[in-house]
């Protein structure tokens, strides 16, 4: 149903060095970057993802409020990586790796705030 989504981020540098250092953890990475020149403006961004860029950081400034994004890991040592990765590059635990039984018997969740507040977790639904 959704493609992709982008938020704008207050330090485009910090964040993508944020996110440079959690996505592998989930098996994505930087797919593509685009500078000012080439949107012939002030805009700077990083789509990240596995095939194509789902997920998009750009110039902008901090959003009002805190967005929530969930990515889908593939186990829950994936879930479990994320959210050491995510501390040792700066992020603030909002919930560390656990069954979230609330929202399911398998919901295995962690979350964190990123370097501008946003909720992001990871998650997987498979047992064990």
């Amino acid at each position: 149903m959704i493609d992709h989504i982008g938020i704008s981020v207050d330090d485009y540098q910090r964040s993508k060095a944020f996110y440079d250092a959690v996505m592998p953890t989930l098996g994505a990475r930087c797919i593509m970057e685009l500078t000012a020149a080439e949107t012939g403006g002030t805009y700077e961004g990083a789509g990240f993802g596995v095939n194509k860029p789902d997920f998009w950081i750009g110039t902008g400034g901090a959003l009002q409020g805190r967005l929530h994004v969930a990515f889908a890991a593939p186990n829950r040592a994936a879930v479990d990586a994320f959210y050491a990765a995510a501390l040792a590059a700066g992020a603030t635990s909002n919930g560390p790796p656990g069954i979230r039984a609330h929202y399911h018997p398998n919901y295995y969740g962690a979350f964190v705030l990123d370097p501008d507040g946003h909720n992001i977790e990871a998650v997987c639904h498979q047992p064990e």
